[in-house]
Formats: C-alpha cells, sequence, structure tokens
C-alpha cells in the first residue's frame, strides 16, 4: 500500500524528474483544463495515451500503473453505463434482468465515453506528475505560485499522515486476520466496521497529538517556504511551449482552427 501510494519513483534520476516542478505543473494544469473543457473524447484519450506512454518511457512497473488506474479506470465504466441506460432517446440495444428491460441509448453512450475519457485523462496527468515530481516540491510551487499557505499546509499534513494510518490499518487488518476476522462473510462486513472505526479514532487522536507538537515546536500558525530558485532555460521552453501546444491541439479538436 504503502508503494502505491507514495512518490518512491520520483526519486530516480531521469529527464522528467529533472524538469522543474514549476515547468511541469504548468504543463499539468493546461492538460486537464484541456481535458476537461474538451467537446469529445479525442483529446482526453491522447492524454492519456500520451501519459501512459511517460508513465511507461520513466520505466514506471505496469503492475503499480494499473493498480493506480483501476480507480479511475471502475468511475470512467460506471458513467458509460449510467449515462448509457438513463440518457439520450435513440435506442442502441437492449437487455433484459429479471423480466425488465434495460434499453441503452446511443447519445447517452457518447456521452458517457467522453465523461470517462476526461476521468482517465486527467488521471493520467496527476499520476504522471505525482510519479516524477517529490510530494513536497508540489507543495512548494503551490505556495510559490499564491495558494493560501493554509490549503497548502493542509494537504503537507494530510500526505504525511496518510502513510501513518496506513501502516496503523495495516496492523489492526493482521491482527484480525490471525483471528479469524476474514473467514466469512459477515465477520468480514463486521471486521471492516471495526477497522475502519479504529482509524478513524486514530486519526482524531493523531490530529490532537500533531497539533501539540506543532505548538512545542513553535509553529504561529503558518509554515516558512524557502524561495525557489531561477528556472532553466530548458525548463522556460517546456513551461512556454507545452501550453500553447496543448490549445492548439484543443481548438483543433474542437474544430477551431482549420
Amino acid at each position: 500500500m504503502v508503494e502505491l501510494f507514495s512518490d518512491i519513483f520520483a526519486g530516480r534520476d531521469n529527464a522528467l524528474v529533472r524538469l522543474d516542478p514549476r515547468a511541469k505543473l504548468s504543463v499539468a494544469v493546461a492538460g486537464i483544463l484541456a481535458a476537461l473543457f474538451s467537446g469529445g473524447a479525442t483529446l482526453p484519450i491522447a492524454v492519456f495515451v500520451v501519459c501512459l506512454s511517460g508513465l511507461f518511457a520513466v520505466r514506471i512497473p505496469a503492475r503499480w500503473v494499473l493498480a493506480r488506474l483501476a480507480g479511475p479506470a471502475v468511475i470512467a465504466s460506471v458513467l458509460v453505463l449510467l449515462q448509457s441506460f438513463l440518457v439520450g432517446a435513440t435506442p442502441l440495444f437492449g437487455v433484459s434482468v429479471a423480466g425488465v428491460r434495460f434499453t441503452a441509448m446511443a447519445e447517452g453512450a457518447r456521452h458517457g465515453l467522453l465523461l470517462g475519457a476526461r476521468v482517465l485523462g486527467c488521471s493520467s496527468i496527476v499520476l504522471l506528475l505525482g510519479s516524477v515530481t517529490p510530494a513536497h516540491r508540489v507543495f512548494h510551487v503551490l505556495r510559490w505560485a499564491g495558494v493560501p499557505g493554509g490549503w497548502v499546509e493542509i494537504a503537507m499534513l494530510t500526505y504525511r499522515y496518510t502513510f501513518v494510518l496506513l501502516d496503523q490499518a495495516a496492523e489492526v487488518s493482521a491482527a484480525q486476520r490471525v483471528r479469524l476476522g476474514y473467514s466469512g462473510p459477515g465477520r468480514s462486513l463486521s471486521s471492516m466496521g471495526i477497522l475502519g472505526g479504529t482509524v478513524l479514532l486514530r486519526s482524531v487522536d493523531q490530529a490532537s497529538r500533531t497539533a501539540e507538537a506543532m505548538s512545542a515546536r513553535g509553529y504561529s500558525g503558518q509554515i516558512g517556504f524557502g524561495p525557489m530558485g531561477p528556472m532553466r532555460r530548458a525548463d522556460r521552453l517546456v513551461a512556454g511551449v507545452a501550453p500553447p501546444i496543448l490549445l492548439a491541439a484543443y481548438l483543433l479538436a474542437e474544430g477551431m482552427l482549420p
């Protein structure tokens, strides 16, 4: 679980990791906006393919990539199914379940594919960014960009203590398995409820102890960030060229360019 959610691969040495985080974040934001506002599925799917290629190019294990994309893929599939059977007026095909007839509509299927493509495109951008940029550098750029300090601090503490709670959840789960807590559907459901409640209580306790520790160390309401150094010429080139290219791709996909 720690390997799945952490940014351990961002510690490698490759061209994307060496790129200035300000340049990477500007390209990521431009890509997310282009995918979100695209009126067709072509651009989000192209973004997804490019990001997936980038992940494999920097040698991120396929098992890890598939595990991280499993959640967005499920969400995209649900969106396609719901939109297909709930939206539209042109019948595409029908299925019968327990005597009830469900008819998929062409308009809903197209809209569902668009929403699913947006989910996969934006998720792949965030995944690639997190795989080549350490979390603390992302937070530093956000503060440099003028994001309110309170938001950045909450994000930092959330990221830090996510792994603490994951460790605690793993310990409780291991203890439950030793006691056959998952030996049947009923016991499994009960054990999962106890696990969730235990982690919730420990998160409240951890928040209290963290606040006391920060106060004891002189926390005055704001965590200081040092200045960011100047960007290299290559970084400035990426930050200046990539967003206009994404804008041109968006306009082309929308038919706004001849």
